[in-house]
């Protein structure tokens, strides 16, 4: 099976040097707005498919690096020192010598698919006099755009090495996405002498139409007539459609669609003209939490192709399994990969309910807590201690249960994430906040608690720090219980309670002061 190794980058979109390597299967592109993920699968999709057009009808201005072009006129603005534009596909197969060389930016040899956008030297004369106007008007108009191989060999979208197919659920209902996706389906299922062959015998059948069933219209109409349209723009692989159930897939609802059109290409996966590579651009928009399941259960169980999955869902990431994972941010060139996170781990993420991984991982400062009630009090506490607020330190907090700590501290180590973790001491703090940790602690990575084994729970710490509001505040009424045993059994309740009546006035814990103090140092 062909697959993609390595993509390289330079000057393409929000990338000026960007390198990434791929496995065999499952990729899943998890990142930031902005973070470059459609950019990777655009990259992809336009070096495999060698589709001059396309490019064109992006224009070299939305693809070229802007910080390439305003480093460009703040040189001697010489026609040499032009940015390029470079897109490069390394493949598995390095037995093809029609791909075979070292036509590429490392300058190795192997085999790939090499996309160039630079400055037409036969044009250079009228480059020049454009950059000596002095205006700052760069040559956008006079770059070309070449394919070739890593032999050097030129190729083109009719000869194509290996097949792609993008699925975008941001444009599912695009009627120009569905003909192209259908398109591409048909192609790559039906081989091209059948198609060459059955484009023919659509003709034939067009003619023969006009011949049979509308002469005795046209009898009338003196020198018109009427017609079928024929021709490139009106040929049966314009004109042809997928049918579920009788039912064509553009009539389907949105998340529908999704599903259909991946499990479709999922279902077909040999034969000469199958699809080498699944692009999938946000699969979880449309899709309803049962139908997202499904179709992750469909990705997960697919062998045959190389799948690259673009996503914001932490339920996609978690369950196609985070040490396949390449995690961008928008400010940052190279990838992070979770490829040495333990097979546990990584195991527990598939099976743990919702979670909130996703935010994790594209964090830089998290604090970690383990109930609903500290989740609900720390944002009151951090603005009483700081004079600012969460959003603006760009602190995360991220309720994970106590028994999960260690997985994402994990996590964590791998990515550098500066973490705090505020948690119960259980009545013995060496054992379970310090010996217990031993393993994950270190200039980033914290874990704080109360030192008095008395104040074994946040509620009781909580307590001891604000006992006359929480006195007043739990007593009487429809409260039999005891301040205390009612915060206890209560917690949701209680923490509620108290940010949304005395938040101005309640006593911080020292380990939670403590907690945040370090967590922005």
């Amino acid at each position: 099976m062909q697959y993609i190794k390595k993509l390289n980058l330079v000057n393409f979109k929000r990338f000026q040097s960007f390198e990434v390597d791929f496995i065999p299967d499952i990729n899943t592109i998890i990142g930031d707005n902005e973070a470059g993920k459609s950019s990777i699968l655009l990259a992809i999709e336009l070096a495999a498919n060698g589709n001059r057009n396309k490019v064109e009808t992006l224009g070299l201005e939305s693809i070229l690096n802007k910080k390439s072009v305003e480093n460009f006129f703040k040189t001697a603005k010489r026609f040499e020192d032009l940015p390029e534009v470079h897109i490069e596909i390394f493949l598995s197969d390095d037995t093809n010598p029609d791909l075979f060389g070292n036509h590429n930016t490392d300058k190795v040899n192997a085999s790939g698919l090499h996309m160039i956008c630079k400055p037409s030297d036969e044009l250079s004369p009228e480059i020049k006099q454009v950059l000596n106007e002095g205006n700052n008007n760069f040559p956008y108009e006079y770059y070309i755009t070449n394919f070739i191989t890593f032999s050097g060999e030129a190729y083109s979208g009719y000869s194509r090495f290996i097949r792609t197919l993008t699925i975008d659920n941001s444009q599912i209902n695009s009627e120009y996405a569905n003909k192209e996706y259908i398109k591409t389906v048909y192609e790559s299922t039906v081989d091209h002498t059948t198609r060459v062959k059955l484009k023919n015998e659509y003709r034939q059948h067009k003619i023969h139409f006009k011949d049979n069933n509308l002469s005795s219209v046209n009898k009338g109409l003196g020198e018109y007539e009427f017609s079928v349209r024929s021709g490139s723009k009106y040929n049966l692989e314009t004109d042809i459609t997928l049918l579920q159930d009788k039912v064509p897939i553009d009539e389907r609802g949105k998340g529908l669609q999704c599903f259909i059109k991946t499990e479709f290409v999922l279902s077909r996966s040999t034969g000469k003209q199958a699809i080498d590579i699944l692009l999938l651009e946000e699969p979880e928009n449309h899709l309803s939490h049962s139908n997202m399941k499904m179709l992750i259960s469909k990705i997960s169980q697919t062998h045959q192709k190389q799948i690259i999955v673009a996503t914001h869902n932490s339920l996609i990431s978690t369950r196609l399994d985070l040490r396949k994972s390449i995690l961008l941010n928008s400010s940052a060139d190279k990838p992070l990969l979770l490829k040495d996170l333990s097979k546990s781990t990584a195991k527990f993420f598939m099976k743990a309910p919702d979670n909130n991984v996703l935010e994790f991982v594209l964090s830089y400062k998290v604090i970690l807590v383990e109930g609903d009630a500290e989740y609900m009090l720390i944002d009151s506490l951090y603005a009483k201690e700081t004079s600012s607020t969460l959003n603006n330190d760009g602190v995360h907090i991220i309720s994970v249960g106590g028994l999960s700590f260690k997985r994402y501290m994990e996590i964590a180590k791998a990515l550098n994430i500066r973490v705090a973790v505020i948690r119960d001491n259980d009545q013995d703090y060496k054992a379970n906040c310090i010996d217990n940790y031993a393993d994950y602690i270190s200039d980033n990575i914290q874990v704080f608690y109360d030192n008095d084994n008395k104040h074994s729970t946040f509620e009781i710490c909580f307590y001891e720090d604000n006992k006359i509001i929480c006195n007043e505040l739990f007593s009487g009424g429809n409260i039999k219980k005891k301040p205390l045993e009612f915060m206890l059994d209560n917690k949701a309740e209680a923490a509620f309670r108290l940010v949304d009546e005395h938040s101005e006035n309640l006593t911080i814990p020292s380990y939670i002061k403590q907690a945040i103090k370090w967590i922005n140092e």
